[in-house]
């Protein structure tokens, strides 16, 4: 896609994933997108890391659980994530919430509340990676820059142009 006027460059990234998910769509869609992916015995099985934003994905599909959710293991790659991940996702794909899902993810909010970890519920592989590439796009540089520069800029005008704050200078 050129760039001009008006019209933005797609954003490219290299990802290290989990040699497990060499075959799975995400890492299709993610290639056809023409981002670079590395495939690794050495990362967690399931696990999508970027590299330039510091953000790691850990990807689990709820119905691949058995049905006693605690004896899984789940839990213990959490938790293995989450100590190697400073800045960590849980991407818990399920296509329905059923009463399962939602004790499955109740759990894990409970168990890793305070924690580190962000827990986000995806549908489909076109969440999964709408998710991480928004997820990563903003945490990743130049980006990041540019969305403290904007938010910068519009918190001086909101206080250039807020009636509240002419109201607060009057008063001193």
């Amino acid at each position: 896609m050129a760039t001009s006027r008006g019209m933005t460059q797609q954003w490219k990234t290299t990802i290290i994933s989990s040699s497990s998910l060499q075959n799975h769509d995400t890492s299709r869609m993610l290639s056809a997108q023409q981002h670079k992916i590395r495939f690794s015995d050495s990362v967690q099985s399931g696990a999508f890391i970027f590299p330039l934003s510091g953000t790691a994905f850990l990807l689990v599909d709820l119905q691949d659980l058995p049905e006693r959710f605690e004896e899984s293991g789940l839990t213990e790659r959490i938790n293995t994530f989450v100590k190697v991940h400073r800045n960590g996702f849980l991407l818990l794909y399920t296509p329905f919430n059923g009463q399962r899902e939602l004790g499955i993810l109740t759990a894990i909010q409970h168990r890793f509340f305070g924690s580190n970890l962000r827990i986000l519920p995806v549908r489909n592989n076109a969440e999964i990676v709408k998710g991480m590439l928004t997820i990563a796009k903003a945490t990743s540089k130049p980006h990041v820059d540019s969305i403290r520069n904007r938010m910068s800029l519009a918190r001086a005008d909101i206080i250039q142009s807020s009636p509240g704050w002419e109201t607060l200078r009057g008063m001193l």
